[in-house]
């Protein structure tokens, strides 16, 4: 049964990392800044304004570096292992998401045409993650480092919904019209929630089996 759950773990683990590097590497291509490559061409009004690139930008690029960071500062066994290098992978994933990618992501969501659900979730979203991942900072500075390791769990759970916001188009593109407000709106909001669903009963659990 052991060895089962192990294979398990390994598998599910493989599949995120799969996820979250494929994710990256797509947010690296944009690295050519050609405004008229991919995504961008659909969003050739909201360029004009000025506004949208920097903060298209800065979320696009700096996501695509703390996907990757986050998924292993999340790694118990190379925070105890590598704590000098623990730390400054923290910081660049921290300040990645309290300077480029949260603020950015906070802009970007007043150009999307997907109606006030939609706006409402990627606002919250943006302000949740700035919030959650300047929580984990304040926690370890003052030195709680279970409480530090918390709010870094709920910071990258909404950092995965760039993965889990995709799949889930990705999945019902078939059966719904994306393109409807209502059925993009919904999914707007279970890429987040879901996770921040799943990792608060990790956390529970995680807490009533310690000693």
């Amino acid at each position: 049964m052991r060895a089962v759950r192990t294979v398990i773990r390994w598998l599910l683990g493989f599949i995120v990392l799969f996820l979250v590097v494929s994710l990256a590497f797509n947010a690296l291509t944009y690295f050519n800044f050609n405004f008229h490559y991919g995504f961008l061409k659909l969003k050739q009004a909201a360029i004009a304004t000025g506004f949208y690139l920097p903060a298209y930008y800065s979320h696009v690029l700096a996501a695509g570096l703390i996907l990757v960071l986050g998924l292993f500062q999340l790694r118990t066994s190379i925070s105890l292992r590598w704590r000098r290098l623990h730390r400054f992978l923290g910081k660049c994933y921290a300040y990645g998401i309290l300077f480029f990618a949260a603020p950015g992501g906070l802009v970007m969501s007043f150009f999307i045409n997907r109606g006030p659900g939609v706006l409402i979730s990627f606002i919250l979203q943006s302000v949740c993650w700035f919030a959650f991942t300047a929580l984990a900072i304040r926690a370890i500075k003052h030195g709680k480092f279970e409480e530090h390791g918390q709010w870094m769990w709920r910071s990258y759970a909404l950092t995965f919904a760039a993965v889990t916001l995709r799949l889930y188009v990705f999945l019902f593109t078939s059966s719904y019209d994306m393109s409807a407000p209502e059925a993009y709106g919904i999914i707007a909001w279970l890429s987040w929630t879901i996770n921040l669903f799943a990792v608060e009963i990790y956390l529970r659990l995680k807490s009533s089996l310690m000693p």
